[in-house]
């Protein structure tokens, strides 16, 4: 986690109580910052009096709540209109009906978490035929689909740093798995594929990958997929679950059962707290800030439409208090901006983290 964004976690908590549209479960949020468009100095520093819209990858998910936290946060400073998506499923089919809704409403950007990969490729298309300035953010859709995108991390740092997590506490050798979101889902995707590379160094030739469980971000079924692996394989030691939502599911499953099978992966650390240690089911996991992801995402959909950026190689932007950031080019032959590496969280700093986000 960068420091530059970390300066603004504290006042993101103290906002979250105003941010009541992002956590009560409405699912199509559409609000207008307090300050009128004829406010010089919001406009000023938005550059437009447009509208941007975000579509994340599903409702009720603790994770993608914090990322439109952040997303509406920069747009209220703006002074800027808003339209915040949270689809019933983690589905492409329910996240093209958004698309095709906002392109209707004549929105200026969108935003997408993208479900699938290739799948909303015609609805995006549409919408920048529409003249309206398309990115995606912590699940990428092809680089046909979007100008850009954000990054909460590069996929590589990701899967070396999850594999060193396993390396470590399975003690070099075993059998593990790793327990996903949807086996469509682009940024799952890209960091097990990432992993499998990184598990070419022969450091990591004892250790076996038994099994890729799917828990469609769903709690219920990743505690379902959780007790199915630990039956299906007595010996294993260590689940990677590079999903909040199916951490949290695992983390409990295991902590519950007394198993000698470890956890670690990616999580919140407001719902990983009871969970993190030692002498629980999971000495650390990594992650961002998810607040951090989404207000980068609105001040890279402000500067799309101003035309400050195009989303080449090598533009360059300010993002407010976050700092300045460069546009680099993506692995899948498009570009992307990363909010920064991951950061630890351990028995020594959950407790101050945990209040945070």
């Amino acid at each position: 986690m960068k420091k530059r964004g970390m300066s603004m976690l504290l006042c993101a908590a103290m906002v979250t109580a105003l941010l009541v549209g992002c956590s009560s479960g409405n699912q199509n949020t559409q609000a207008t910052a307090a300050a009128a468009a004829g406010n010089a100095a919001s406009s000023a520093a938005a550059g437009n009096d447009g509208v941007y819209a975000m579509i994340s990858k599903a409702a009720g998910n603790p994770y993608n709540e914090r990322q439109a936290m952040g997303f509406q946060e920069v747009c209220e400073q703006l002074g800027v209109k808003y339209v915040i998506k949270h689809p019933e499923s983690a589905s492409a089919e329910a996240q093209i009906t958004m698309v095709n809704e906002l392109v209707a409403q004549g929105v200026d950007s969108m935003a997408v978490a993208g479900n699938d990969y290739d799948a909303l490729q015609p609805a995006l298309s549409a919408a920048e035929k529409a003249g309206i300035k398309v990115c995606s953010f912590d699940s990428s859709v092809n680089p046909d689909s979007r100008m850009v995108f954000v990054n909460q991390a590069g996929n590589n740092e990701i899967g070396e740093t999850l594999m060193d997590a396993i390396l470590d506490i399975s003690g070099g050798e075993g059998q593990w798995a790793i327990l996903s979101a949807t086996s469509q889902a682009t940024n799952q995707n890209a960091w097990i594929e990432a992993m499998k590379k990184a598990m070419e160094d022969p450091k990591y030739a004892r250790l076996e990958l038994v099994e890729i469980a799917y828990g469609d971000d769903e709690y219920q079924k990743s505690v379902d997929q959780t007790q199915a692996l630990l039956q299906n394989y007595p010996e294993l030691k260590v689940i990677c679950a590079p999903t909040t939502v199916g951490i949290m599911a695992a983390a409990k499953v295991l902590q519950d059962e007394g198993s000698a099978c470890k956890l670690t992966g990616l999580g919140l650390p407001s719902e990983m707290a009871d969970y993190i240690g030692t002498d629980k089911s999971c000495p650390y996991m990594y992650l961002w800030n998810p607040i951090d992801v989404g207000r980068l995402t609105a001040y890279v959909s402000v500067a799309l439409v101003d035309g400050s950026i195009t989303g080449a190689v090598g533009e360059t932007f300010t993002a407010g208090d976050m700092g300045n950031y460069e546009i680099v080019a993506a692995s899948d032959g498009g570009t992307e901006v990363i909010v920064g590496p991951p950061f630890k969280f351990d028995s020594a700093n959950i407790d101050e983290w945990k209040s945070v986000y």
